[in-house]
């Protein structure tokens, strides 16, 4: 038996990929390669290039394989060009997503792991967010994501599958043992941006509002270190295995820290002073946004390890670090 992970040449997804490993699992890794970096996958794990919303493809991988589980990570994930070019995330994390979800339920496979994500939530009206606010997304993303959440709990009401899904917030730092980081070229992400931006790879850091309902009126995000986010990955597996019904659980630290905190540590960390602009609001940022962490730990057997901002950016940096030198060589 195997663990299909989609996405898995991507950030998340290949941080699962060495997770399963490391754990003795059986991995088969699809991705089409659109954001991914096929020299992620481990040799150890089966690779194939394709697409998550295939059902051809997928049917005939759960019959060669045996997929008892799917993480499903597959996904179009930068908020701001969702609002530019909504269609695009409908089709990406909706439509595949449902194609996906409908090829399990045809091949026999009853567990579905989904990355989720806290833009459901929008703008929520207290923090921290927990699981039972209103859904109330501000961007094209979240409705994307919020969606095949609704798709997996009406297909597990009607055809017996179980999943977790898991909301993440802010995820940010690179495997600890340095085998995996954020390789995008382009990444949106605050921390990935923020080291690019010390090490020289871009000129300056662009910080979007600073006239937001804040401390210091910039963005107020839960960041949480990518392994641990993996590890309750791994936790949904077991949990799934028990017997555990499905169930929707935010997946952060509970705490949070602006982004005019972040880019400090940043270049306290870094030793570099590196120049910050400050621009205009983005469309479909929420103001603040802390996960509740209450469910997560009372259903999943998942204790964070690496909650430590300070930790998170050094593992960024020096994944970063490693990819220049790769460039250069």
């Amino acid at each position: 038996m195997s663990i299909l992970v989609t996405g898995g040449a991507g950030y998340i997804g290949a941080h699962m990929v060495l997770e399963l490993l490391d754990a003795g699992e059986k991995v088969v890794v699809l991705d089409d390669l659109s954001t991914g970096v096929a020299a992620v996958v481990p040799e150890n794990a089966v690779f194939v290039r394709g697409d998550a919303g295939d059902r051809t493809l997928v049917l005939r991988l759960i019959a060669e394989h045996g997929i008892e589980a799917i993480a499903h990570f597959a996904a179009k994930i930068v908020v701001p060009d969702s609002v530019a070019d909504p269609l695009s995330y409908y089709l990406g994390n909706t439509a595949k997503s449902r194609n996906l979800i409908e090829t399990a339920v045809r091949g026999g496979t009853q567990r579905i792991i989904f990355s989720s994500t806290a833009a459901v939530y929008g703008n929520p009206r207290q923090n921290p967010v927990g699981e039972d606010a209103r859904p109330d997304p501000v961007s094209p993303y979240g409705r994307s994501k919020l969606m095949t959440e609704w798709m997996l709990e009406d297909a597990a009401r009607a055809h017996g599958l179980r999943y977790v899904a898991l909301r993440y917030f802010n995820v940010a730092g690179a495997d600890p043992k340095g085998r995996a980081g954020q390789s995008t070229p382009r990444a949106t992400h605050l921390i990935k941006a923020a080291v690019q931006t010390a090490l020289g790879a871009q000129p300056y850091l662009e910080v979007f509002g600073t006239d937001y309902p804040t401390r210091d009126g910039s963005c107020l995000r839960d960041y949480i270190q990518v392994t641990d986010l993996a590890r309750a990955h791994l936790s949904a597996l077991a949990y799934l295995r028990d017997g555990g019904d499905s169930v929707t659980l935010n997946c952060g630290y509970g705490r949070g820290f602006s982004v005019l905190e972040v880019v400090e540590v940043v270049k306290r960390v870094s030793g570099v002073n590196f120049e910050v602009r400050l621009s205009s609001r983005r469309a479909g940022d929420p103001a603040a946004i802390i996960a509740g962490v209450e469910r997560i730990r009372a259903e999943l057997d998942w204790t964070p390890e690496h909650d430590d901002l300070v930790e998170i950016v050094t593992q960024a940096l020096a994944w970063e670090r490693r990819l220049i030198e790769q460039r250069a060589a």
